[in-house]
């Protein structure tokens, strides 16, 4: 079967789905399962070093019944041999938020000074009342384009008027900034992005713990909006 030539067998590809990992057999029955009368594929990110490729795609599959069923598939590529086969996946059907269609917003500028930044939004808190959302990431991670998108949803605004969100910049190696990851005792071994909120003195709120937000892609709206919700200041 062509399908099943493109996935590694040794070492075995390992999929994950919905927090669950499988193995080939079970991604390519998805794929063929879906008896699919057509697809657009939307390429967010091609990520190329030597000997190996990861790619990110969405999918608008077109079902038998008429519907439209949305795919974000994240692939882990490696040349064996003369070959390309697929290592790894990370695939979520049917996402609550909206996938980004690419990566080029510059969330995460890379010559922003986040001590300033930080500093800027603790006085405009202090003046309007609301508390600081720091937000920790970096433009490569697909994750943090989707938790930006969700941040502008219109039924957010709400949740969101009670912050000034400064976006932290991690770099390529997740290392930059690391003076204010720990002055804010942020987490990052479980992946971002990652959250911490703090008060417009600089104290600090709360920072997550266990990488609640990093599978943004397959996150229900409900999760984002009781994290704002709950550490939002109270109203006046």
């Amino acid at each position: 079967m062509a399908l099943q030539a493109l996935y590694s067998t040794d070492p075995a590809a390992q999929i994950e789905t919905g927090g669950t990992v499988t193995n080939a057999d079970a991604d390519i029955s998805f794929w063929l399962g879906l008896k699919a009368r057509g697809m657009k594929l939307e390429i967010v990110r091609l990520k190329e070093r030597p000997g190996a490729e990861s790619t990110i795609f969405n999918a608008a599959v077109q079902m038998e019944n008429g519907s439209t069923m949305n795919v974000t598939d994240a692939l882990g590529w490696r040349k064996q041999g003369e070959q390309w086969r697929i290592v790894g996946a990370e695939r979520t059907d049917a996402p609550h938020l909206t996938q980004p269609s690419d990566m080029k917003k510059n969330i995460y500028p890379p010559d922003a000074d986040a001590h300033a930044e930080i500093k800027e939004a603790e006085e405009r808190a202090a003046a309007g009342h609301k508390r600081v959302l720091l937000v920790f990431g970096a433009n490569w991670c697909f994750d943090c384009h989707v938790l930006d998108l969700a941040f502008h949803r219109p039924d957010f605004a709400s949740a969101m008027a009670g912050y000034e969100v400064v976006h932290v910049d991690l770099g390529d190696d997740s290392k930059k900034n690391a003076d204010v990851v720990k002055q804010f005792d942020v987490t990052l071994d479980k992946g971002i992005p990652t959250l911490a909120v703090i008060e417009s003195d600089g104290k600090l709120v709360v920072s997550q713990k266990n990488g609640e937000f990093e599978d943004a892609r397959s996150l229900r709206p409900e999760a984002l909006l009781e994290f704002l919700n709950k550490w939002k200041p109270e109203a006046r």
